[in-house]
C-alpha cells in the first residue's frame, strides 16, 4: 500500500503529468464554454414584436405587441425583452417601427422624452406649410408622419390645356392633423379624419407653395414606397414650367418696394 502511495506521488509530481492534466482541464473548460455559447445562441427566447407598422410618436398599446421566439444570438443589449417596458410608451419622433420588428431601447420613449413641439426638428431656412387634405386625398390615412411624398399640380396651362404633373418632390411630412389641430396618429388608438398635412420646405419653395395655395391651385399629395422615405432626396421643384405658370399669376413684392410705395390706409 505504501509503495502505491509513493508511486502515485511521484506520478503526480512529474512535470509531464502536470502538463497533461492542465491541458486536459483547459480543453474541458473550452469545450464547456463553447457548448454553453452555442446553446445560448440557438436556444429560443420569447420576445415582444410589433404586429403592425408603428409611426413616429405613436402610443404603443397591448394590441400592438405580439410575442415570438427568436434564437438567443439575435438578442443584443438594445433589444427590449419584456412587454411591460413597452406598453404605454411612444415610438420615437425620428423612427418608424416596421411590421414584425423587435423593439429597441433607442426607438421607445416616454411621453416626457419626446420633443414638446413639432417644430424642434425643422432645419434652418426651412418653413412650415399646411396643405388642406381629406381622407380621400391621403389615400385613406396612408400618409404618415415622417413619410416623404411628392406634390402634383392639377390645373390649366397655355391654351387652357389641363396639366397633371409632378410639381415638387421629396417633401417630408411633419404631421397629419385633424380639424382641431391634433396629430391624428399621436396619443390615441382612434384615428380621426385628416384635415391638413403639415410639412417643411426650403424658404424659396415656401413662397411658391403659398402662392399656389392662395390661388386655389389644386395640389395633390402622392405617397411613395418605403425606400423613398428611407433614402430621401433633397426637396426640389420637378417642373420649371409649372413654376412659371404660378409666378405669372402672382407678383413678388420686396421690403424695398413696400418702403418706396407704402400701403395707404384710411379713407381716400
Amino acid at each position: 500500500m505504501g509503495n502505491i502511495k509513493v508511486a502515485l506521488k511521484r506520478f503526480l509530481k512529474n512535470k509531464n503529468t502536470v502538463t497533461i492534466f492542465a491541458l486536459l482541464a483547459s480543453l474541458a473548460i473550452l469545450y464547456y464554454a463553447y457548448n454553453l455559447r452555442i446553446k445560448k445562441a440557438t436556444e429560443p427566447i420569447s420576445v415582444p414584436y410589433a404586429v403592425r407598422r408603428l409611426e413616429p410618436r405613436t402610443e404603443i398599446v397591448n394590441k400592438d405587441i405580439g410575442i415570438k421566439k427568436v434564437p438567443g444570438g439575435m438578442i443584443t443589449r438594445d433589444v427590449i425583452v419584456s412587454s411591460s417596458l413597452i406598453v404605454g410608451k411612444y415610438v420615437s419622433q425620428n423612427v418608424e417601427i416596421p411590421l414584425g420588428s423587435l423593439f429597441y431601447k433607442d426607438t421607445i420613449k416616454t411621453w416626457d422624452e419626446l420633443p414638446s413641439s413639432l417644430f424642434e426638428d425643422i432645419p434652418d431656412d426651412y418653413t412650415v406649410i399646411t396643405l388642406p387634405v381629406s381622407l380621400e386625398t391621403t389615400y385613406g390615412n396612408s400618409i404618415f408622419t415622417g413619410n416623404y411624398i411628392d406634390l402634383y399640380y392639377v390645373g390649366y396651362g397655355e391654351k387652357d390645356k389641363l396639366i397633371v404633373a409632378k410639381f415638387i418632390e421629396s417633401i417630408r411630412v411633419l404631421a397629419v392633423i385633424d380639424s382641431d389641430g391634433n396629430n391624428i396618429f399621436e396619443k390615441s388608438t382612434k384615428v380621426e379624419s385628416p384635415a391638413y398635412l403639415m410639412f417643411t420646405v426650403p424658404e424659396e419653395l415656401h413662397l411658391l407653395l403659398r402662392k399656389a395655395i392662395y390661388k386655389d391651385i389644386t395640389l395633390i399629395p402622392v405617397p411613395r414606397n418605403a425606400e423613398y422615405s428611407l433614402n430621401p432626396k433633397p426637396t426640389r421643384i420637378s417642373s420649371a414650367y409649372i413654376k412659371r405658370i404660378i409666378e405669372k399669376r402672382t407678383v413678388d413684392v420686396s421690403e424695398k418696394d413696400l418702403e418706396m410705395n407704402p400701403i395707404q390706409g384710411g379713407n381716400q
